[in-house]
């Protein structure tokens, strides 16, 4: 009888440690549900291109354009290159807002170019976009969703969700998390002294989208300037030797020496891209949760991320603030999802 328990027991035993491993491969097996806003942009294109690799992990619902580095109709044209360089013209293109909330509009044709990607030739993509608008298609989609099932990655100001949120606040129901490339606290900005060029274009914005409750996570220039290109990672790039591989060569090429000319560092930051490396590989960057705060007084403070990193103020945490990354993991993992592309 004893003997019997026994062999019952080791059953029962090795039924649970089964089910715990099935159940944990079926976790990490979930794909995200994923809508990419975003402002291409020479990083950006990047960044799609990483994310359109990537379809077992990453479901893309669709990609919404906002105006940022260039004039929407430059933005959106770019998603679209984007999506058809990946050979993905089944996910959706939406164009969104083509100016901020309040403020005069800014570009970063500088940095970009006057087409947005500098280093390589642009034309009109075969297909066009998507009938509707990416606010509406935000307040459908989330209104729609399963609870807490959605994740946006933002790429570039903030201000299709931020419409979206006015218009509709109980969206947030459908939000998982956002993920968003902007803001600059221990590295200092990229437009102005204390602010990033995403925060600056739509401060507003951005606070609405901090003031939502959804959870938030920040990829400032604190990281994205310790991830930088080397000689030996666009060789690792190049050595890929297709079409896609090409392509990110020739756009990064050109579009980091202003970086480097700029801030004297031997590489440049593929700023947007982080956000697709955090949600692929979340273990190769650590932050900690803090409270942001962001300045949208006229002065010279306009657009800047206010983030108690030592919680002096004892505030409502309502960020998750990414401030350090593995650089050669994450040239790593775009090298090998630039390899499934053609």
């Amino acid at each position: 009888m004893q003997r019997y328990a026994q062999k019952l027991h080791h059953l029962l035993r090795s039924l649970l440690l089964l089910s715990l491993i099935t159940a944990t491969s079926a976790q990490a097996a979930e794909k995200i549900d994923l809508i990419i806003d975003t402002d291409p942009g020479a990083d950006d294109v990047v960044a799609l291109l990483f994310a359109l690799a990537s379809p077992q992990e990453l479901n893309i619902r669709a990609l919404t354009t906002v105006a940022g580095n260039v004039r929407l109709d430059k933005t959106s044209r770019n998603a679209r290159l984007a999506r058809e360089w990946a050979g993905r013209d089944e996910v959706p293109v939406y164009a969104g807002a083509p100016k901020p909330l309040m403020r005069t509009p800014i570009y970063a044709e500088n940095i970009h170019g006057k087409e947005g990607l500098s280093g390589v030739t642009v034309h009109e993509p075969k297909k066009g976009l998507a009938q509707g608008n990416a606010v509406n298609y935000l307040i459908d989609t989330l209104k729609a969703a399963k609870p807490h099932s959605i994740t946006i990655a933002m790429l570039g100001p903030q201000t299709n969700l931020a419409l979206a949120l006015i218009q509709e606040p109980e969206i947030v129901q459908g939000i998982k998390e956002v993920v968003i490339m902007g803001g600059a606290h221990f590295n200092g900005g990229n437009i102005t002294p204390v602010a990033e060029f995403n925060l600056f274009a739509d401060p507003q914005a951005a606070e609405v989208v901090l003031k939502s409750g959804v959870k938030l996570t920040y990829l400032p220039l604190d990281v994205t300037h310790k991830i930088l290109t080397s000689e030996a990672r666009l060789k690792q790039i190049a050595a890929i030797n297709n079409n896609a591989s090409k392509l990110v060569g020739d756009i990064l090429n050109e579009y980091v020496k202003g970086d480097m000319e700029h801030y004297g560092i031997p590489g440049g930051p593929v700023h947007d891209a982080t956000v697709i490396a955090y949600l692929l590989k979340p273990e190769l960057f650590t932050g900690r949760s803090v409270n942001v705060v962001v300045d949208s007084r006229e002065g010279p403070t306009f657009g800047q991320t206010i983030v108690d990193w030592y919680d002096g103020l004892k505030a409502p945490k309502n960020a998750f603030w990414v401030e350090s990354g593995d650089a050669q993991g994450f040239f790593d993992l775009l090298t090998e999802r630039l390899a499934r592309l053609k």
